[in-house]
């Protein structure tokens, strides 16, 4: 759990955290960011460990915070990716929601996440971001068509991978690893069953949500 949710629970023990308001309940546990409190605290609730009382509280709390800026925004999660060899069977039922502030994302049509499994793009810069295990990698759904050096989710052969994507001088396509650890190009052939399923565009790092 993120230590800003741990300190709103300690406090949720003597004090109404929902109707205290959202500046003064950063105040309360030391923190000056009041998107980041929120956040964590919509996340609680979403967790079901903080509950409103009754539909004035929620009220109560959503006037203490309809002035702050940015709002948030939902994005569904649909199952993990690898960075490594293509083996985790692609699948894009939703299995949850990972909430965000709607000024992290420029695009929010058609926009979902996967959970990255494997290190091979460890090495990889996402706004400033590495791939790594575990962490949430948002992804374009309507850019299926990238240039070379953008980072792409693809489907070879029914298994979702995480790869920047390259053309050879022969005009096929490679996807590549960026890593700490030796990982081979994928060659893509004429007889490889590809889907290129939309472009990476941000990475949330899995222990801060």
């Amino acid at each position: 759990m993120h230590q800003i949710q741990e300190k709103i629970l300690e406090l949720a023990k003597t004090k109404d955290v929902l109707t205290l308001g959202i500046r003064p309940l950063g105040r309360e546990i030391g923190v000056d960011q009041p998107q980041l409190v929120k956040h964590h605290l919509f996340q609680l609730q979403k967790k079901g460990l903080i509950k409103a009382k009754s539909r004035s509280d929620i009220q109560q709390l959503l006037q203490h915070s309809s002035s702050l800026q940015p709002s948030f925004v939902q994005i569904p999660v649909v199952g993990a990716a690898n960075c490594g060899p293509a083996t985790l069977i692609a699948d894009e039922h939703i299995e949850q929601y990972i909430t965000v502030s709607e000024s992290f994302l420029k695009k929010k049509d058609n926009v979902f996440a996967l959970i990255a499994k494997g290190d091979s793009m460890n090495k990889a810069q996402i706004n400033g971001n590495s791939i790594e295990e575990n962490d949430y990698v948002v992804v374009d759904g309507n850019s299926r068509t990238p240039n070379s050096g953008d980072y792409i989710l693809s489907v070879i052969d029914n298994c979702a991978n995480i790869k920047k994507y390259a053309r050879t001088k022969d005009g096929n396509i490679a996807l590549l690893s960026e890593s700490t650890s030796s990982h081979p190009p994928i060659y893509i052939g004429e007889n490889d069953q590809f889907i290129v399923n939309g472009k990476v565009i941000q990475v949330i790092k899995g222990a801060n949500v």
